[in-house]
């Protein structure tokens, strides 16, 4: 293939978003539309950085540009990114080139945009996740001062043939005859009872291997976690204490492959070693079975030992590539 000629120029919202979908899903365990690219985007407010006191960059912002080739086909596309909630100082990128559009210069020119934008808003990190099977894309961000940081695993649970242990099973009842209820987001709905499901959120976060920074309040977190595609209050599962909430496993639903993420998994410290976490998956791998999914994906940071154990282990969730933190202090 010769040389391909091509511009940069700014996303066009929403018209771009079905040659961008596409590209995402080149990179992306599980793929997404471009309706939901748009909906996404017009979730969030215009773009608002300010400083803080020593100087490091708060607010948010997320510009975007695609590579255009002589025919006007997107076949590259790059975004730049922070939330009020990032590590102060830090933005978040992706880099995407069509495999055909390859080695013709459009990836350094779609990530010399970006650069150019961090360094006017003095940003001091920048943070990318990479596949680790994906040699050159982690050797075009190493040539530009990107050192590894965390690795997370993923791992997918085929559910067409799985059967579930009758001795795992008894987690459930054990954590019962502790006290613990097992309940549904649809069996307890209202406002108040998704606040107490935040702050579950909100305290059991930070104990996730290399999370840093603040965690969204509560509109902002309705937004991302009960108010996307495929989320459905009964596909929530709640361990109770009482009218404590102090377990949750959360799936969502994929319509394109017709199967299921295991968004979020967590149970309060004083809580745990009670098998209260297994006992959730469970209800969570019964969930996905009963709505006739092929799989469950799920990610995990590499030194989050307990939630691999009971994955992997217990679940006999099966190995998949997964991703490397890719960091570059400027």
């Amino acid at each position: 293939m010769g040389f391909i000629h091509f511009l940069i120029r700014k996303l066009r919202h929403p018209d771009d978003y079905p040659a961008v979908a596409p590209l995402l899903n080149l990179i992306w365990s599980e793929p997404i539309t471009a309706q939901e690219l748009q909906a996404d985007e017009e979730k969030i407010p215009p773009g608002q950085l300010h400083y803080n006191e020593d100087g490091k960059l708060m607010g948010w912002d997320r510009p975007k540009w695609v590579a255009e080739n002589e025919r006007g086909q997107v076949v590259g596309y790059a975004i730049v990114w922070r939330a009020p909630w990032n590590e102060p100082g830090s933005l978040g990128h992706t880099v995407v080139v069509h495999p055909d559009a390859r080695r013709n210069g459009i990836g350094g020119a779609l990530y010399a945009e970006l650069m150019n934008w961090a360094r006017e808003v003095k940003a001091s990190r920048l943070v990318d996740y990479l596949r680790e099977s994906d040699e050159a894309s982690i050797a075009f961000a190493q040539r530009r001062g990107y050192v590894k940081g965390r690795h997370s695993f993923e791992s997918v649970l085929d559910l067409e043939a799985y059967t579930i242990e009758e001795a795992l099973s008894e987690s459930i009842a054990d954590a019962e005859r502790g006290g613990i209820r097992f309940v549904t987001l649809a069996e307890e709905p209202g406002e108040e009872n998704e606040r107490k499901l935040h702050e579950l959120y909100k305290t059991t976060h930070p104990d996730i291997p290399g999370f840093v920074g603040d965690y969204p309040w509560f509109e902002e977190w309705k937004k991302w976690n009960l108010q996307l595609p495929g989320i459905r209050p009964e596909w929530i599962h709640i361990a109770k204490d009482g009218d404590r909430y102090v377990g949750v496993v959360a799936l969502q639903y994929n319509e394109q492959t017709q199967a299921m993420y295991h968004q979020y998994t967590a149970v309060l410290p004083e809580y745990r070693g009670r098998r209260i976490a297994l006992a959730l998956k469970l209800l969570g791998v019964r969930t996905a079975q009963a709505s006739r999914v092929a799989y469950l994906r799920t990610n995990n940071d590499s030194m989050n030992a307990p939630m691999l154990r009971i994955n992997r282990d217990l679940l006999g969730f099966r190995a998949e590539p997964g991703n490397f933190e890719m960091i570059r202090t400027l």
